[in-house]
């Protein structure tokens, strides 16, 4: 199996307390944050791909526009769908959909690139000593 368009990828999620939004805790309903609800876009993604890459390869993500469309509560349990709609050479875009048990929460888009693990090491150490320098 490649990489190609059509490839789909779910995982189901129960909402905790430690993903809801820290000022918001002290509410009488705790609701999933959307910084968690992109975290679990992505980590959805790289589900994903991750099994058709080669060993020495991984993803970044590079791009994410999702509208968060609802809230859904502590306990509540959220569905994220990654659909891969295009690939360009190393680009991968996904369209994406998160659902809890009542209704649609998010949609959207998300970028990732396919990266070779040998070139990223040499280029953050590059990025790092050019810091230090300064």
């Amino acid at each position: 199996m490649e990489l190609a368009p059509g490839l789909k990828h779910s995982q189901s999620v129960k909402v905790t307390g430690d993903m809801t939004p820290q000022h918001l805790r002290g509410d009488p309903i705790r609701v999933l944050a959307t910084p968690e609800m992109v975290r679990l876009i992505e980590q959805t993604a790289i589900q994903a791909v991750q099994p058709l890459l080669k060993p020495d390869q991984t993803t970044v993500g590079t791009r994410v526009d999702v509208a968060h469309l609802a809230a859904t509560p502590e306990g509540m349990t959220v569905t994220v769908t990654v659909e891969l709609t295009a690939v360009d050479r190393r680009r991968l875009t996904f369209r994406v959909e998160v659902h809890d048990e009542v209704e649609k929460v998010s949609e959207g888009t998300h970028e990732r690139f396919v990266i070779e693990g040998a070139q990223r090491g040499p280029r953050l150490q590059a990025k790092l000593d050019a810091w230090q320098r300064r």
